[in-house]
């Protein structure tokens, strides 16, 4: 299996690294949305999101935490997105569970990936009873 990302990790593969622990390493994404765009791995390969166990996870949360704090301190952007995909259907092209952190900057160009509607009361009903039924 050929992974650039775990390739990253091992240090087999350049990257502009701003973040490390234990458990994940985070670097600049080299096809950034805005500057400063970071994408935190976990250290382990893990296909997706649903392919880390909870624990795994809160480990990934907490280091992109950790990132979206140096980037709002040290970049001082007007906001931040924290985005993750988790298959080719939700965009997902890397296939290593990663973290996008967005640093927002006013006039940016980036624009919402959806249109905000009111959803059908009765599928939303649906939906619940599905979800905890």
């Amino acid at each position: 299996m050929s992974c650039v990302f775990c390739a990253i990790v091992e240090g087999r593969a350049p990257a502009w690294q701003v973040y490390e622990d234990d458990d994940c390493q985070a670097f600049l994404d080299i096809n950034p949305a805005t500057p400063g765009h970071t994408l935190v791995v976990p250290k382990h390969h893990a296909t997706d999101l649903l392919d880390l166990d909870e624990g795994g996870a809160q480990l990934v949360m907490r280091a992109t935490h950790r990132v979206a704090r140096l980037l709002d301190e040290r970049l001082s952007p007007a906001g931040l997105n924290v985005v993750q995909a988790t298959r080719a259907a939700a965009w997902q092209t890397v296939f290593h569970m990663h973290m996008h952190v967005i640093p927002r900057y006013d006039d940016d160009g980036l624009t919402p990936p959806w249109r905000v509607a009111p959803a059908d009361a009765g599928q939303l009903a649906d939906i619940s009873r599905r979800l905890t039924g």
